[in-house]
């Protein structure tokens, strides 16, 4: 039995649910998600309340009984309150500027990165602080992910792309003798 999946999901206000066939849409006042769920898990709708359920007890929607669940959540809040990751980036001559759908980095090499912005997010740079915020939870992560990965911190002295809050482990570095 799946803690997460048991948990009624109740919709807020200005908030519907549809489906059709095995696509699950979540509209709401910042836009509409739509994703594909896999029909072997029974999704309910009493008013206000969505309840997921396994129509059969096997290994495989034991599995995606909680994750669908999580999944229905993440849109419902989605469309209510954007989703918003901070990253922030270190070091000199370390710059983000945001040029129309496209980010552009200067992160130490001998050309600078461009990096194009997916439709429905929005990417602000501001000092040595990029906020990428969207509807969709699961985009937002991805692409914060990704530009992470283009310079992520150094162990020695922390210079890179970290995620607000990330803690970096610091190695000593070399002793004189």
């Amino acid at each position: 039995m799946s803690r997460i999946g048991k948990q009624i999901i109740t919709l807020p206000e200005k908030t519907e649910i549809s489906f059709s066939g095995s696509t699950v849409s979540v509209k709401g006042p910042l836009g509409d998600l739509s994703k594909i769920f896999n029909p072997i898990i029974e999704v309910k709708v009493e008013g206000k309340e969505v309840t997921l359920k396994p129509k059969r007890e096997t290994l495989e929607s034991r599995a995606l009984w909680g994750s669908y669940a999580s999944h229905l959540k993440n849109m419902v809040s989605g469309v209510n309150k954007p989703f918003e990751k901070k990253l922030i980036l270190e070091g000199i001559g370390y710059k983000s500027e945001v040029k129309g759908d496209t980010i552009v980095l200067a992160l130490g090499f001998s050309h600078p990165v461009n990096v194009s912005v997916p439709k429905g997010l929005k990417v602000t740079a501001e000092k040595n602080i990029i906020t990428v915020s969207g509807i969709d939870k699961e985009a937002v992560g991805e692409f914060t992910a990704k530009l992470r990965a283009l310079k992520k911190p150094e162990p020695y002295k922390g210079k890179g792309m970290r995620y607000e809050g990330e803690v970096i482990k610091r190695k000593q570095g070399k002793k004189s003798a």
